[in-house]
């Protein structure tokens, strides 16, 4: 192989989902952080979606990788099932062998785990990948698994990962009563052309690159357009590249090996199996995959805004739309607030026609409003939240619309003096 050639401590583009290849684009963390949702809510379905090869799988891998002990998880992958197979497969990831059991002792048997673990203190997931081969029949199955409860929550969270076809197979009439479940949905695109180029760095340098240029600069536009920045096809392409480079014994990819790639792959330009980088979704629903801001409706007509502030100035301004907001410390987060007095994700606001909601998400120091800890609060115009040693000022924007203002807050927002800061970082 080329290893050598190029001085690499291991083939940088292989097909396998390996998770210390993943690359972080802003979609992709944003969709790790949805899945990390699960962990703290059991109050509904998490799905994501994408075409084949835009990184699923990896991410899937990633974020399994790093849960915490205490998190039981049972991977299914094998999905072209009927409903006892199905729940077969839930049992034998969770270790046990109920091929001899009916459906009734199946069902019995899984639930009655589910409740034993809850009370040893484990937190339960199901995590199903390639989702849309699942028959309704058997997302029945899923949906009655997810009632599963104790006194206070639901103890099984559930994810489904799978190709677009999920998202249509979700909103078939038949499966209504599943979609109510669904709390968020999220669709993956590929990648952009600057995240293309960021991405071929990236797994050469965990390859072993230390920043050597292997590929020259005019290799990166053609490479885009011929795989639309799917991960999976970028891996093809420059691992080809590289071999072509290779044969001519040289330590470079130039644009004539790409090109040589390209025609033995026998490929042409890229085109989008589904025709769009993104399936439409309900507006009420977060997460478009867009660069955008979470949930923006087709109109553009924000339903409210928030101010952050810290020391009684505006550090930033958010426009609120239908559905999710989430705040919290990393990159990840719609909303990024860097301070130690903020978790990794603190806290999020979910927007409806009607109301916003802001909630804690378990993070170390809560959220506070008018110096009273809060897990859940309906905002009202002008409510101050105490995030840490930073306020967030909600500004109710539909009375506004319906009475046709437009009234703009610019400059430095000034809090309350009376707002708490609750900022114990223990």
């Amino acid at each position: 192989m080329y290893i050598e050639l190029f001085r690499l401590r291991e083939l940088p583009f292989r097909l396998s989902p390996d998770p210390q290849f993943l690359y972080l684009s802003q979609a992709h963390a944003r969709a790790k952080a949805y899945m990390e949702s699960t962990v703290w809510f059991t109050d509904g379905f998490v799905v994501i979606t994408g075409e084949i090869g835009c990184g699923k799988t990896t991410l899937i891998e990633t974020f399994l990788r790093e849960l915490e002990n205490d998190v039981l998880v049972a991977q299914i992958v094998q999905t072209q099932v009927n409903s006892t197979e199905f729940l077969q497969s839930v049992l034998v990831a969770f270790g046990f062998k109920p091929f001899r059991m009916k459906k009734a002792e199946l069902i019995a048997t899984l639930n009655e785990f589910l409740v034993e673990q809850y009370r040893d203190g484990r937190k339960i997931m199901l995590v199903i990948d390639e989702a849309q081969n699942l028959s309704p029949r058997v997302l029945e199955e899923v949906r009655m698994l997810s009632g599963v409860e104790a006194t206070k929550e639901k103890i099984l969270r559930i994810i489904l990962a799978g190709q677009p076809e999920l998202s249509l197979k979700l909103d078939a009439p038949e499966l209504q009563q599943l979609r109510q479940r669904v709390r968020l949905r999220f669709h993956l695109p590929a990648l952009t052309n600057s995240e293309t180029h960021a991405y071929i760095l990236h797994r050469l340098e965990v390859a072993g690159s230390h920043g050597r240029e292997i590929f020259l600069p005019d290799t990166y536009e053609t490479i885009f357009r011929y795989t639309g920045g799917v991960p999976r096809l970028i891996n093809t392409l420059c691992d080809t590249a590289m071999l072509s480079a290779s044969v001519k014994d040289r330590d470079s990819v130039q644009l004539d090996d790409v090109r040589a790639a390209i025609t033995e792959l026998q490929w042409v330009e890229y085109s989008s199996p589904t025709g769009s980088r993104l399936v439409n979704m309900p507006e009420s629903e977060a997460g478009d995959g867009s660069e955008e801001s979470a949930g923006a409706t087709s109109e553009g007509v924000p339903l409210a805004r928030i101010l952050l502030a810290n020391a009684g100035h505006t550090v930033s301004e958010h426009e609120l739309y239908p559905g999710r907001l989430i705040i919290g410390r990393t990159p990840a987060n719609d909303v990024q607030i860097d301070s130690r007095f903020v978790s990794r994700h603190h806290c999020q606001i979910l927007t409806t026609a009607q109301s916003c909601v802001i909630e804690d998400l378990n993070s170390t120091n809560g959220i506070y409003v008018q110096s009273k800890r809060v897990r859940y609060h309906n905002l009202n115009d002008g409510d101050v939240v105490s995030i840490g040693q930073h306020e967030l000022l909600y500004i109710d924007e539909r009375g506004r619309h319906r009475h046709g203002v437009n009234e703009h807050h610019t400059g430095s927002a000034v809090l309350p003096e009376s707002a708490a800061r609750n900022g114990d970082p223990s």
